[in-house]
């Protein structure tokens, strides 16, 4: 009798039970998610003063003014061109209390040019957002006596022509730039690598290399003062910092590398709390207290979904890859 019982029961009782838990998970779901924790981190994978740490601390600042309860923290872990920093957001636990800001190198360029990177860009990343752009500019010392595009790649191609270019370091954007740009035209060039855009700017007002692709910032002080011609922006569009500066494209040269930083999270992220977190940076990049500290860089804000920002990422691996095989590009 007993078991007739049960076997009469038991079934609209699970039954019941399944109807109220799917009530409460939908419940759940349908809540944003809480963010953000009472301790947040932001890792930069470079080093204190660099453009990712000047982003990243402005926006750290933004998000503390605005929550109070929570502390925003960034930590600087340079090294190994963006890999370690990335490589620790990419191991900490997806619970929105550790991001990280990035850059083309580690999440697309240096795939190409290291024999193993100790995390996969494309698996074990989740992408949050875009968050700035930042201009890069084809250089010039003045005493080049070039005016324009067309005029650089004329000297590029004319017979017995060995320039050479500064970067900010191997397998570097502004080295990608100027071997794409090359490239296009055609030609060759001599890269020297330097540590960082002080010391390129300063070897292209030496004379010791004849150009460089940098952010426009680096050389703002030698523009003013007329040591050295911007001939291109590498933007799809021309800068609102340098509105009369043709772009590459504009100039023939379909190269584009603007210098963009992101805000990443490791693998595993709920989407619900990367909305979360996607919404309250939206917020804080819209400050016009933000956006002042950012035009002061010659950097703007330019947000994104994750989608968007998964699809540039998708869309410059492509790009950087083949210019980096014409290139012979290798970091060992």
């Amino acid at each position: 009798m007993l078991g007739d019982l049960v076997r009469r029961v038991l079934p609209p009782l699970l039954a019941l039970l399944g109807i109220a838990a799917g009530t409460i998970s939908s419940a759940a779901a349908a809540e944003p998610a809480a963010w953000p924790p009472k301790l947040v981190r932001i890792v930069v994978p470079f080093g204190a003063g660099s453009t990712p740490d000047i982003v990243g601390r402005v926006l750290a600042d933004s998000l503390q003014a605005r929550h109070p309860g929570s502390s925003f923290v960034v930590e600087n872990k340079p090294g190994a061109a963006g890999n370690i920093g990335t490589d620790t957001v990419a191991k900490a636990a997806p619970d929105g209390a550790t991001l990280g800001i990035s850059i083309p190198g580690p999440l697309v360029i240096n795939r190409m040019l290291f024999a193993k990177l100790p995390y996969d860009p494309d698996h074990d990343i989740t992408p949050v957002t875009m968050l700035t752009r930042l201009p890069n500019v084809l250089v010039v010392p003045s005493s080049l006596g070039v005016g324009s595009v067309a005029e650089f790649v004329a000297r590029l191609k004319a017979p017995g022509s060995s320039l050479a270019y500064a970067s900010i370091g191997a397998g570097s954007l502004s080295q990608l730039c100027m071997e794409a740009i090359a490239q296009q035209a055609g030609a060759k060039l001599v890269h020297i690598p330097y540590a960082g855009s002080p010391n390129a700017v300063t070897a292209l007002i030496r004379g010791d290399v004849q150009a460089a692709c940098l952010p426009a910032i680096s050389v703002a002080p030698q523009l003013a003062s007329g040591t050295m011609k911007i001939l291109a922006v590498s933007t799809p569009e021309r800068s609102p910092f340098l509105p009369d500066v043709p772009t590459l494209k504009e100039s023939g040269i379909a190269v584009q590398s603007d210098a963009w930083n992101a805000l990443i999270a490791p693998r595993g992220t709920p989407p619900a709390l990367v909305a979360a977190i996607n919404a309250e940076v939206r917020q804080s990049l819209a400050e016009p207290g933000v956006v002042a500290k950012l035009k002061v860089q010659m950097i703007t804000p330019a947000l994104s979904s994750p989608d968007e920002l998964r699809k540039t990422l998708a869309e410059e691996k492509q790009v950087w890859t083949d210019v980096i095989r014409a290139a012979g590009i290798r970091i060992e």
